[in-house]
């Protein structure tokens, strides 16, 4: 298949799913790639803004190159407001534990039940907080075989990286995640994990959001193809190991 290195439409189908997450349901787009599958399976993790066009557009390219994306909007039927404030508390104060990290178990719960994702072949990508979320579900959860957080913060305490993932993350230098980079490029290579951590000077938070004035095209390229060949070693890998 063909890389969608160029952001725009695809050819995957897609729905509106429902999953239940405590005692409330989340809402979620789902992305499927063309076959019949099992597929590995990407939990997608929305910024501030939730979960709007660009998100589901990612989706929709992770499933042209064969992964069954799940766009969780951590937004559902709840004052947005309120989670903003809960969920950037809980990324400093309660890094592993809070609402939005238990709402993307029982994301990776709802993959693992599907039959056509493949067993053991899961992963996740997140921005902004979705970032930060992604590197505090790739400690906290097992079943994740490699994550890919983009211009996310680092979970507390620190310690805690040390049972984390494989992972390619991508940093804007003009940005104060750029340190929470380094800092995590050092940690993995102190704990032996796999990883790519790439700071790309020049750019702004949010560099890979197309439809946002930070876009910058070529370090949003550099980034999706290190993203891609990571996962397909790390996720898709897996069904070889």
């Amino acid at each position: 298949m063909t890389s969608s290195a160029t952001p725009g439409r695809t050819s995957a189908a897609t729905e509106e799913v429902r999953f239940a997450s405590g005692t409330e349901t989340l809402s979620a787009f789902l992305a499927i790639p063309e076959g019949t599958g099992p597929f590995p399976g990407l939990v997608v993790i929305h910024e501030i803004y939730g979960l709007n066009q660009n998100i589901q557009e990612i989706a929709q390219r992770l499933a042209a190159e064969g992964y069954l994306a799940l766009a969780v909007d951590l937004f559902s039927e709840r004052n947005r407001t309120a989670c903003m404030f809960r969920f950037m508390a809980g990324i400093f104060t309660n890094s592993l534990d809070h609402q939005g990290i238990c709402d993307l178990q029982r994301a990776l719960d709802f993959l693992e039940a599907r039959p056509d994702v493949a067993q053991g072949q899961l992963g996740a990508i997140g921005f902004c907080m979705g970032g930060s979320f992604a590197v505090a579900l790739g400690c906290k959860d097992r079943r994740l075989a490699a994550i890919a957080p983009f211009y996310g913060m680092n979970p507390r305490p620190a310690a805690a990286l040390a049972r984390l993932c494989p992972v390619v993350g991508s940093y804007p230098g003009l940005d104060f995640t750029a340190k929470a980079g380094r800092q995590l490029d050092a940690s993995l290579d102190q704990y032996g994990i796999a990883h790519d951590i790439r700071i790309y000077e020049g750019a702004k938070h949010s560099f890979f959001n197309d439809h946002g004035p930070a876009y910058q095209v070529e370090a949003s390229q550099d980034a999706w193809k290190r993203v891609l060949d990571f996962f397909a070693d790390h996720v898709k890998g897996q069904a070889n190991r």
